[in-house]
């Protein structure tokens, strides 16, 4: 399709203008220019909880109320995730720029009132309002990146999106402590509104897509149920073990209510005229196969970047200042690696090889991981999270790519979402189970060891530990080690299941520009 008939169809009807071939050629300035602005909407996606978390303490002894202080992050999460599903769908029925830049308005006026907030319970509301918008900045970077790149040549900015998450992870907590240190907690969110405007405004000038009109209904009863199935799961992740037992009465009623309104949503999607997340779509082996990778690298990467820094700062000894820096090993690993294999799929146009080897290295990483100890020197943990790194890197971006390629480009929103909740679904389970292992192993092992210690050593910082009697240091860095062990040993265990799905995967030649999008669905279809 040429430039000038994709402006001729500027007015046709979505399924008309989007759903037969992939996108036109665009020139390298054009897709650079629009670049810009995607890959600051993302670091703005990826930075925000990063930058906040370093200032919570700062925040809680100004505002109080510290007995709610995790819903700060709660609610964020909550948001989320359960708008993650209706922001991709309402970017294929009416556009995906139009409400690509509502997401991000919405999220810098969330962050606005958030650093306006004179209470706790204010920043919980507005701290929600933000993760509204939150929730469509990931999938309209990637749907809006699936509209404008074919999925052959998407392999050379893949490095982009790796840059980016690596310089959050890393640069997030050093940007938080110095603007606690030096400014206002307030200013963590205010930050966030020149980097917002910066991004609205690439996309309003350089942004051009056919405009999409739909007649079809919004699908409301799906929405409403998917948004009680999804928040019921994260709250079971975030309060399970943690505010109530996992058999108590409230996580269990939260379960019957994840899984009644799932089955419903179920039920209604397939009686619906348009559906909040087609079915049909599962049908598709690929995409089916990567939703469960994607699950699987959001459990492995969510709970080693939990775990590891507190591995690092109390067994090694290393300094909490700079806890992002402390990741920087398997941020490497996931960089370099990330932006070989986006060069190399964009030269052959094969990829089903790289998730195979990635769930394999994950895998690995995982293992090598299990064996850490109170012996385990910080050069030898740093290479093994490199291999972790290594192994994400062959997976964060491939999974997506396989998503996009398995469906139409009408449904360009709904796969970029479904392999974003995913994924994010897998972390909040990835923490609850880690932690739940984690700490049943920390406590079983101090109470063999029989060191007596005042408090719950689980609440105490790397300082205060250090203050403790040597005996009980030395139980503790133990009983770390030991958690360590368990929770990465059964990192490796589930990532097998990665490995199996990835072996059935298969090799769909990777759309080029301007060619038709059935003919790559249909040959993964079965």
């Amino acid at each position: 399709m040429s430039q000038q008939q994709v402006e001729a169809a500027a007015d046709q009807p979505a399924a008309a203008v989007e759903g037969a071939t992939d996108p036109a050629p665009r020139s390298p300035r054009e897709i650079r220019l629009v670049m810009i602005g995607l890959v600051v909407a993302m670091l703005l996606a990826m930075l925000d909880n990063l930058i906040v978390g370093t200032a919570m303490p700062t925040i809680v002894g100004d505002l109080g109320g510290a007995e709610h202080l995790s819903w700060v992050v709660t609610a964020y999460t909550l948001a989320t995730a359960a708008s993650t599903p209706i922001w991709g769908k309402l970017g294929d029925l009416y556009g995906r720029k139009g409400t690509f830049l509502t997401s991000i308005a919405i999220f810098l006026a969330g962050s606005a009132l958030s650093g306006l907030s004179q209470s706790m319970t204010q920043l919980i509301a507005f701290r929600a309002v933000q993760g509204l918008g939150a929730g469509g900045l990931m999938v309209g970077v990637m749907s809006i990146m699936g509209a404008l790149v074919a999925p052959r040549d998407r392999g050379k900015y893949q490095g982009m999106f790796a840059a980016v998450m690596a310089l959050a992870t890393i640069g997030g907590p050093l940007v938080g402590g110095f603007i606690t240190d030096h400014l206002s907690w307030h200013w963590t969110f205010y930050i966030n509104l020149p980097l917002g405007l910066v991004a609205l405004a690439f996309i309003v000038v350089t942004l051009k897509l056919p405009k999409v009109r739909s007649t079809a209904k919004i699908d409301y009863v799906g929405a409403a149920l998917l948004t009680i199935g999804i928040t019921s799961l994260v709250l079971i992740t975030t309060w399970g073990g943690q505010e109530y037992a996992w058999g108590s009465k409230q996580i269990l009623g939260l379960a019957a209510l994840a899984a009644a309104s799932l089955i419903g949503f179920c039920y209604v999607e397939q009686r619906v005229e348009e559906p909040m997340l087609p079915l049909d779509l599962f049908k598709n082996l690929n995409f089916t196969l990567v939703s469960v990778i994607g699950f699987i690298v959001g459990f492995a990467m969510f709970g080693a970047v939990t775990f590891l820094p507190l591995y690092q700062q109390t067994v090694q000894g290393a300094s909490a200042t700079n806890s992002g820096l402390l990741l920087m090993p398997m941020m490497f690993g996931m960089l370099v690696v990330s932006l070989v294999v986006g060069q190399a799929v964009t030269k052959t146009g094969k990829y089903r090889i790289y998730p195979i080897i990635g769930t394999a290295v994950m895998a690995g990483g995982s293992l090598l991981l299990s064996t850490l100890s109170t012996d385990t020197s910080r050069f030898t943990s740093a290479c093994y999270m490199v291999v972790l790194g290594a192994g994400m890197g062959f997976l964060m971006q491939i999974t997506m790519l396989v998503a996009q390629n398995s469906v139409e480009l009408k449904d360009m929103g709904v796969a970029s979402s479904t392999a974003t909740l995913f994924r994010t679904i897998g972390g909040s389970f990835g923490v609850a189970l880690f932690g739940a292992l984690f700490n049943d192993r920390v406590t079983s092992t101090m109470k063999e060891s029989g060191a007596k210690a005042a408090g719950n050593l689980g609440q105490m910082g790397p300082e205060a530990l250090r203050k403790l009697p040597a005996p009980v240091q030395d139980a503790y860095h133990h009983a770390v080690s030991n958690g360590m062990h368990t929770v990465f040993l059964w990192g490796a265990v589930i990532s097998l299941i990665a490995v199996a799905a990835a072996v059935f995967m298969r090799e769909v030649p990777l759309r080029g520009a301007g060619q038709p999008a059935e003919q790559s669905v249909e040959a993964a279809a079965l």
